[in-house]
């Protein structure tokens, strides 16, 4: 799968992209934001000061085994659209590269006619996506860097079940 820039929004309803450049979230919610969609939901992962064992965080460095994130993330959004076939528009957005305090790593952005259904296709898609996409994070701090320590193993998207 090739490399899609998050910098413009597609004509087809779903957008996946991984990049360094900084994440349109008003673009993603503005495309998302069509007429038969009555609710739009967005969620943003923001660099915070702190991690697990760490209060002194200065920024992330993200890393990804690119075509293998693109190919999950595009999964995310096909499983997300077979449980609620409702679904107008879906973003899934990721950033690579060194972020510092408060600027966001990842946007999920879901329209549907109906909120519970914009909600609950939003939080699968970034819960799946932080246990299932290979995208790390390298946290800097005043001491040094090093990986995270919440690091998991990621699980294949086939084994997903969150009914």
């Amino acid at each position: 799968m090739a490399r899609v820039s998050s910098s413009t929004p597609p004509e087809q309803p779903d957008w996946v992209a991984l990049d360094s450049d900084r994440l349109p979230i008003e673009l993603a919610v503005a495309w998302a934001s069509v007429p038969e969609a009555g609710a739009v939901v967005s969620f943003l992962g923001i660099v915070r000061d702190h991690a697990e064992g760490r209060a002194d965080v200065t920024g992330l460095t993200y890393e990804a085994y690119e075509s293998e994130a693109l190919r999950a993330m595009s999964e995310i959004v096909a499983q997300a659209r077979g449980r609620w076939s409702d679904l107008a528009r879906v973003a899934v957005l990721h950033r690579t590269g060194f972020l510092g305090l408060s600027e966001a790593s990842v946007a999920v952005v879901v329209s549907s006619p109906h909120r519970a259904h914009a909600f609950e296709a939003a939080q699968f898609c970034i819960d799946t996506l932080k246990e299932s996409v290979p995208i790390w994070k390298q946290e800097h701090w005043s001491g040094g860097a090093d990986w995270g320590l919440g690091a998991h193993d990621v699980r294949s998207l086939s084994a997903t079940d969150r009914s």
